[in-house]
């Protein structure tokens, strides 16, 4: 063995790619909740591609799947918090704290996170 094999493997090198809707059931232009081993996920259609976010807002709660989706930015329907759908940052108060992003790709006409 060498020294490489004995070390633990590193949160990447547990995760594995997980398919979690295909792009035909996907809203098209919009946010699609998904629930997946026991998440509320945010999949979005956005300009530059397909995204995926916790589906919560950071401040309330809230799903952000029920908010205004322009493509880009996705308002939270309690507060009108805005947050970028493709880095999650924050952007309008009175969200403070970005979305949980997750890695996502898109193989065969699903959409996959790691995880």
């Amino acid at each position: 063995m060498t020294a490489q094999d004995d070390r633990p493997p590193t949160s990447h090198q547990s995760k594995a790619w997980q398919t979690i809707i295909r792009v035909d059931q996907l809203e098209t232009g919009d946010a699609t909740p998904v629930h997946f081993q026991g998440l509320d996920l945010a999949v979005f259609d956005t300009s530059n591609g397909i995204t995926v976010s916790l589906a919560r807002c950071t401040h309330g709660a809230a799903n952000l799947c029920d908010g205004y989706f322009d493509g880009k930015n996705i308002e939270c329907p309690l507060h009108q918090g805005l947050f970028d759908a493709r880095s999650g940052e924050a952007l309008a108060a009175p969200a403070t704290r970005r979305l949980k992003m997750f890695e996502s790709r898109v193989v065969d006409g699903a959409v996959q996170i790691l995880k």
